[in-house]
């Protein structure tokens, strides 16, 4: 996302889908500074049965574990909250540290799939299941 109307047009299609019940999201905060360093989501959008969990970090923030603390935090609360068979979390099979989420998780790889970003770029994905 590179405008202020994009980020305006996530934030609010983010809010309607809160509010219908098919996604949750969290932002993603210093405990010191308070600065934004990211957003977590679990979006049911697609099925039910297989929510899909996603996190975006921005770069200065990378390398800090926070993708594994948040996404672990958001798996909990999925559990505690949710009715699934199972969560999914597609990612960059190129993207090794993104990898080691859902693997630190018990997530299992289910299948190769052209994923795209949010800029439309396209990535060689892998999806996993965490039961």
């Amino acid at each position: 996302m590179n405008s202020g109307s994009e980020v305006t047009s996530f934030i609010d299609q983010s809010i309607e889908e809160m509010q219908a019940g098919n996604e949750f999201v969290s932002v993603i905060v210093d405990a010191f500074s308070e600065e934004f360093l990211g957003i977590c989501t679990c979006s049911a959008k697609g099925n039910p049965d297989t929510p899909e969990l996603g996190i975006w970090i921005k770069k200065s923030a990378h390398g800090k574990k926070l993708g594994l603390e948040n996404i672990s935090t958001l798996v909990e609360w999925a559990r505690a909250n949710l009715c699934y068979q199972f969560l999914i979390y597609p990612v960059d099979r190129a993207n090794i540290a993104s990898r080691k989420i859902p693997e630190a998780l018990g997530g299992q790889i289910i299948m190769r799939k052209p994923l795209d970003t949010q800029c439309g770029i396209p990535l060689d994905g892998v999806v996993y299941h965490i039961v």
